[in-house]
């Protein structure tokens, strides 16, 4: 037994030791700050395939026809899958399927033939059926290099100096930071609750009704950060501590920087409507770019996932962010003009509706992408450059789904599997091109060799040779890393 005493002296030593123990930045983190320019930066989007999006639902479906199986796993009639060069495009318009209160009309195609040329689809054997845990896995490579995510990876080559390098408004192990302790404190993710409200707290005195002048604010803050703050007892203990001065970094010149670049008002999607949402009233406006992304999302306001997506290119084209996550959540969203947008569950609906869930997440996941990709090409970086030269977008996933089914049961139910798939979009990957393969007889994907890229049944690609070819894709310094060599997921 310990008293209460020796407890909280065991928690201020470990505070300060704690403090002391974190470098602010690694040799290589230097290297890196040497050589980068803002000409330099690329950009990455994760996006969460929240609940297991079934890659032989999407661009590996397999069709009736090629299986001695066909009737007892996941194919579809040979129709309603269709080819674009190595890829496969689901066609279920008027197939008769629903989820709660939504028909499913979907058709992959126009997206595949639109996006093949930098489209690239990797298979996959995951190491976890739990959700969270397989989520963390998927952005860590299974803890392929000390635990760090690739979007502290790509923080910390391209985001050094930013408001907020590595902006995060996915869920669950989309959301997690990683857990290598040499990663300087700005790589990690600053989560995101609200898109849609999170500009209104990016200024301490914009959007207030009688607040006092710009002056008056910054004598305020002074006073609180030399003389207050240090006078206090809580700052007399905890000072040493690194999470104490990441805040005070924050709240100084942090605060200064984000108020300078009016991201208040850049990063604003709310429309001014006198009345319900009056912004002018209290000195806010909307984004330049409004008109913009209600176009491409026109249900940005009560759609969640759109209003992420909306907000994820505003953080990369004004220069806040270099990596940007965003997921629907396993919460039920309700379409004003009636239907579902999300199911209960997302993809994890697929336990009582695996085809319906699979087609319609899988539907929703690559209009967010086209969408997004839309808008940064039309987004100049540099004379002649566009955002998207310099992008890739990754659809993360938990796992894969199981590929049995009841004899020709189109409304079967299906649980969790470790085989499964990823997507990659970017021109900076080894575009129109598989990774893999599947088995038409059993539903199952195999693997490729990781140089030349061909496909090989008795290999399977692993969570750290995807993690290694985002990464090489994004020309992230990976030295000293020891992740695998996987020269065929990328351009070089």
């Amino acid at each position: 037994m310990i008293s209460r005493r020796q407890l909280l002296s065991a928690f201020a030593s470990s505070a300060l030791i704690g403090g002391c123990a974190r470098p602010a930045a690694t040799e290589n983190v230097e290297r890196k700050k040497e050589k980068l320019s803002p000409n330099d930066r690329r950009f990455l989007i994760v996006i969460g395939g929240i609940g297991g999006a079934s890659i032989i639902d999407s661009f590996m479906a397999i069709r009736a026809g090629e299986s001695a199986n066909a009737a007892t796993i996941n194919t579809f009639p040979d129709a309603q899958v269709l080819q674009e060069g190595p890829f496969r495009a689901v066609d279920l318009r008027g197939s008769g399927l629903a989820l709660p209160i939504t028909p499913i009309n979907t058709n992959q195609q126009p997206f595949v033939a639109k996006h093949k040329n930098d489209l690239m689809v990797a298979t996959v054997e995951t190491t976890s059926v739990n959700h969270t845990v397989a989520q963390k896995r998927s952005i860590t490579g299974n803890n392929a290099w000390g635990g760090r995510t690739m979007q502290e990876c790509v923080a910390l080559q391209y985001g050094e100096g930013l408001p907020l390098p590595n902006a995060n408004m996915a869920a669950f192990g989309f959301l997690e930071p990683g857990t290598d302790e040499t990663m300087p404190p700005w790589t990690l993710p600053q989560p995101i609750a609200n898109p849609l409200f999170f500009s209104l707290g990016l200024d301490g005195q914009r959007g207030i009704k009688g607040a006092p002048s710009r002056e008056v604010m910054a004598l305020a803050r002074k006073t609180r950060d030399e003389k207050l703050d240090p006078n206090s007892t809580f700052y007399r203990t905890m000072r040493h501590s690194k999470k104490l001065q990441l805040w005070m970094q924050q709240r100084g010149a942090g605060q200064q920087q984000i108020e300078t670049l009016d991201l208040v008002t850049k990063l604003c999607l709310l429309p001014n409507i006198p009345g319900p949402v009056p912004l002018n009233e209290y000195g806010l406006e909307t984004s330049p770019d409004g008109q913009a992304l209600l176009a491409a999302f026109p249900k940005l306001i009560t759609d969640p996932l759109s209003a992420q997506a909306a907000l994820a290119f505003l953080l990369i084209k004004y220069g806040v962010s270099v990596s940007v996550s965003l997921s629907p959540t396993f919460n039920v969203v309700a379409d004003p003009a009636g239907g579902l947008l999300t199911p209960p569950l997302a993809f994890d609906y697929s336990h009582n509706a695996h085809r319906a869930a699979q087609a319609h997440m899988w539907d929703r996941t690559l209009t967010m992408i086209d969408k997004l990709v839309g808008l940064l090409k039309a987004a100049e970086y540099i004379p002649g450059t566009s955002f998207w030269d310099r992008s890739l977008v990754y659809v993360a996933t938990d796992f894969g789904r199981s590929k049995e089914r009841q004899p020709n049961d189109v409304n079967f139910g299906s649980g969790h599997d470790l085989n499964n798939g990823v997507v990659v979009v970017s021109p900076k990957a080894r575009g129109n091109s598989v990774f893999g393969g599947v088995d038409p007889n059993t539903g199952l994907t195999y693997g490729a060799d990781p140089v030349t890229g061909a496909p090989n049944p008795n290999r399977k690609n692993s969570e750290a040779e995807i993690f290694a070819g985002v990464l090489g894709a994004l020309k992230v310094d990976t030295a000293g890393s020891a992740l695998p060599n996987v020269p065929a997921l990328y351009k070089s």
